[in-house]
């Protein structure tokens, strides 16, 4: 089934009708080799296995078998989880260890992920934007080209109130670290936004701002250009 995830009311449809999941990983230290496993996943011989499967079917073969299990130890990271990660493999891009990034995102060439950025369900990533360790990107937030999200920093997704529209980072953007942008904000192409801000209405093109609540403080001038200019090498 197809969803327009650029309107909040076909995500929340989205979530409503997934398939809510409670994947579970379990070392076993036992002799279950003749145990019938249905969809349990199994990684092992003799007496030490690795179970992959749903919590409560994995739960129902551990009652069922536990004649035949000494002892085991269960691992998990969600419970009802309606959106998947997405599947890393299909996005050219740079993407670091320990970023989440769920299901239903775009993200284009030369994009950068760093470790611990979260990029949420309907998000956009431009071509050769870089968003930086542990900045989030809300649900439905677009980022243009050549953006760089700083450390920290947080462009704020939009679900509820599905009245609200999402944020828009247009191409060229410096967002310095754990500066915010609210909801419904846009920044205009080539503007900064200095570290620490918070964004509470929209930016035109070619500003700094800065302070809380940002405000316009300059124009983006050559010197401006020199200290906020990426580097094309990381986007390689």
């Amino acid at each position: 089934m197809n969803y327009d995830l650029t309107n909040p009311y076909e995500i929340a449809r989205y979530i409503k009708e997934a398939k809510k999941s409670t994947p579970v990983k379990v070392y076993v230290d036992g002799n279950i080799e003749n145990c019938s496993l249905g969809n349990i996943e199994d990684y092992g011989n003799g007496g030490f296995h690795v179970l992959f499967g749903e919590a409560e079917e994995v739960s129902k073969f551990l009652a069922d078998n536990k004649d035949n299990i000494k002892k085991f130890r269960i691992e998990y990271d969600r419970r009802n989880s309606a959106i998947p990660l997405v599947d890393v493999t299909k996005i050219d891009a740079r993407i670091e260890p320990g970023a989440i990034i769920r299901d239903k995102v775009k993200i284009d060439k030369k994009a950068v992920i760093m470790m611990g950025a979260v990029i949420n369900i309907g998000a956009e990533i431009g071509e050769g934007t870089m968003v930086d360790m542990n900045a989030v990107v809300g649900a439905r937030g677009k980022l243009g080209k050549g953006v760089h999200l700083g450390a920290g920093a947080v462009v704020a997704g939009v679900l509820e109130p599905p009245s609200k529209s999402p944020c828009e980072i247009e191409d060229d953007v410096l967002i310095g670290a754990n500066a915010v942008i609210l909801e419904g904000v846009k920044v205009g192409k080539g503007s900064v936004v200095a570290a620490g801000s918070v964004v509470v209405e929209d930016v035109p093109a070619g500003v700094v701002v800065a302070g809380i609540p940002a405000k316009i403080i300059k124009t983006v001038d050559d010197k401006t250009k020199d200290k906020t200019k990426i580097l094309e090498d990381l986007r390689k």
